[in-house]
């Protein structure tokens, strides 16, 4: 049978920051859609006619939540607007929020605006060690409020439970979806979800999602949704039901690796990219820079482009708490805040430098740092294209196609990531 391209955008994604923007669309373009990534709601952009998914990347997760349930509604309103058949709000599988918000204010938003009755709630990523169970989200195969998001410095998780953690950000009640539930038919599931909303204006359904099985019964569950919402786990699955129906491949794609020289930039301290920052340091040229010096004048962005330029190899430049704890002992909160603030600029100039020197390959890891690059280096559009570890795609700017950039969220990728990426972004 031979499969229709689509004439709309078959899914359309807000993701509440870019790192978690790219992670989405990976899944997506891993499975064979056509993906483009915006940095920000598009304006005066024409989709590319055979594009069947579009992911907006905003920066919502931590600002006050009358200003990020405004960004994600004009995101929203601009993908409905294009055509999309279905909306999917993204956040992180550690579901980091506060009791203020961000997430319950955005999700209460668009079904109140849309008049949807229900969604899902769904932060679960297995590949990467995020389940639920029993309404419970484990990471690492703790309980969430009983690892390192107990202490985040932005969004502290006080609950492991989900349902407690919608209880003081979100309007409305939950139905916990367990294991043997969600093992039942989709009817009888429907007809459950129909007996708890009978009385209900809108509602939360927060199901079990352990393993890939259990991720395919969600989406054939609940796949036909106007709006879906969770991390980026289920996103495969739902990719699996649009090939279904509709010829979603990108057609002849760019090729990942492109010529020229690369440099990797990382302002995380997050465990994974601690051994990776110390991984790729064996055997390679680093620059670990301590944000103090920054702060005192005795580290400059000259300084560090010196040593990026000077031998023409691949380098990495990162923050020094990734192989040195001692330096991220500060004597008080404001001077870490200007710190990490000095930092994040610092690597942004960095990927600006580059970009102006012809450098044709360029990594970010961490999530602040990957927005500041994102944002210095002003590309707000890009194709999706080969994922170099889960969550990590390969992206090509739509106006400068010779480039490629990868954006990863702290706790991602294989512990030679750094290798890896430098490697699979060049062109043999």
């Amino acid at each position: 049978m031979v499969k229709e391209r689509p004439e709309h955008i078959l899914l359309g994604c807000v993701a509440d920051d870019f790192t978690g923007a790219s992670d989405a669309a990976s899944f997506l373009a891993g499975r064979g859609i056509k993906t483009l990534l915006f940095n920000g709601t598009p304006d005066g952009h024409e989709i590319l006619q055979d594009c069947a998914a579009v992911v907006i990347a905003l920066k919502t997760r931590s600002i006050p939540a009358d200003e990020a349930v405004r960004e994600t509604l004009k995101a929203v309103r601009w993908l409905e607007q294009h055509g999309a058949e279905q909306l999917y709000l993204k956040y992180c599988s550690t579901f980091d929020s506060t009791p203020e918000g961000n997430i319950g204010p955005d999700i209460d938003a668009v079904l109140e605006a849309y008049k949807i009755p229900y969604t899902i709630l769904c932060p679960a990523l297995p590949v990467n060690r995020r389940i639920v169970k029993d309404g419970i989200l484990i990471v690492d195969d703790k309980p969430v409020a009983e690892g390192h998001m107990a202490n985040h410095p932005l969004n502290p998780i006080w609950d492991s439970r989900i349902e407690e953690l919608m209880r003081p950000q979100g309007k409305y009640p939950c139905m916990i979806l367990d294991g043997p539930l969600l093992a039942r038919t989709r009817e009888a599931i429907l007809e459950e979800v129909e007996k708890f909303g009978k009385d209900k204006a809108h509602f939360y359904i927060i199901p079990d999602y352990t393993t890939d099985a259990q991720g395919k019964k969600i989406a054939d569950v609940f796949g036909d949704n106007r709006l879906l919402t969770g991390g980026s786990g289920i996103l495969e699955h739902l990719a699996e039901r649009y090939k279904e129906r509709y010829d979603c491949a990108a057609g002849q794609a760019l090729p990942t690796g492109t010529p020229g020289k690369g440099v990797a930039l990382s302002g995380s301290c997050s465990m994974a990219t601690c051994g990776q920052c110390k991984a790729y340091a064996e055997g390679h040229r680093t620059f670990s820079v301590d944000p103090k010096r920054i702060l005192d004048g005795s580290l400059t962005a000259e300084d560090l482009w010196k040593f990026i330029t000077e031998s023409g190899e691949d380098s990495l430049v990162y923050s020094a708490g990734a192989t040195d704890p001692q330096s991220r002992i500060y004597a008080d909160e404001e001077t870490a805040e200007r710190a990490a603030k000095a930092l994040e600029q610092t690597l942004a100039a960095l990927a600006k430098k580059a970009f102006e020197a012809g450098y044709t390959r360029i990594i970010a890891a961490g999530g602040e740092t990957s927005g500041a690059v994102a944002l210095e280096l002003g590309f707000d559009g890009f194709i999706i294209g080969e994922s170099i570890a889960p969550g990590v795609p390969v992206m090509i700017p739509l106006n400068h196609q010779n480039i490629r950039i990868a954006l990863k969220s702290g706790n991602f990728g294989q512990p030679d990531f750094f290798e890896r990426a430098l490697a699979v972004m060049k062109a043999d």
